[in-house]
């Protein structure tokens, strides 16, 4: 379920032509205007016919451009770190950590959408979905026919910070991520972002 947090790909087709939406807007001055992001949240994967496959739950830290801490520790510790350049994956169970290139796996990601400012209708096509609730819902459908992900739900407050977000992959199953206690523009430290295996784990280093 980890690779959620990693997988979508780049959109070639021209930029979106209509005006923005109010919820168009919002998401675009959040990406514009936070520099840093803390939430925890929990993580429900579905299969193709909407049974439950699991549940996780963790914390993860944002900081533009392109760093993040995101720490699953329900019902196991899994640990990914991205310091911009690098991004490690660490599982303590198996006393394995794998690193390879950030650009390779994060571009165009979900992970990369919440901790890149960039414009998202190069890549996307983003549709006004109405409102549940209290917040505003959002659909961004992939520029691409053969991408990894086959459509993304965004749910934001009124502020336009992101409060859930669901993913739908091209065989049907979904990962569903909500999130609370969001803080944003925090001060963090650095470190956060950096990573140094332990001793006795084993480093694979992966194309």
């Amino acid at each position: 379920m980890i690779r959620i947090a990693v997988a979508a790909v780049l959109c070639l087709c021209s930029p979106l032509t209509f005006a923005a939406s109010e919820a168009q807007a919002r998401l675009q001055r959040f990406l514009t205007e936070v520099q840093t992001l803390s939430a925890r949240f929990e993580q429900t994967q579905y299969d193709e016919h909407g049974a439950v496959l699991g549940t996780r739950s963790g914390e993860f830290v944002l900081a533009r451009p392109g760093r993040f801490y995101w720490r699953y520790d329900l019902p196991y510790e899994q640990l990914m770190i991205c310091d911009g350049k690098q991004i490690w994956n660490y599982e303590p169970d198996l006393a394995q950590a794998t690193v390879r290139d950030a650009d390779a796996v994060l571009r165009d990601t979900p992970a990369s959408l919440l901790a890149q400012g960039e414009r998202l209708d190069a890549r996307f096509v983003i549709i006004d979905a109405g409102r549940e609730g209290d917040s505003e819902k959002l659909r961004l459908e992939p520029r691409t026919a053969d991408a990894d992900i086959r459509l993304i739900e965004l749910w934001l407050q009124a502020s336009g910070v992101p409060v859930r977000m669901r993913f739908h992959d091209p065989l049907g199953g979904v990962s569903d991520i909500r999130f609370e206690h969001v803080q944003r523009n925090l001060r963090v430290d650095s470190r956060r972002f950096r990573f140094t295996p332990p001793a006795g784990v084993d480093v694979v280093q992966l194309d």
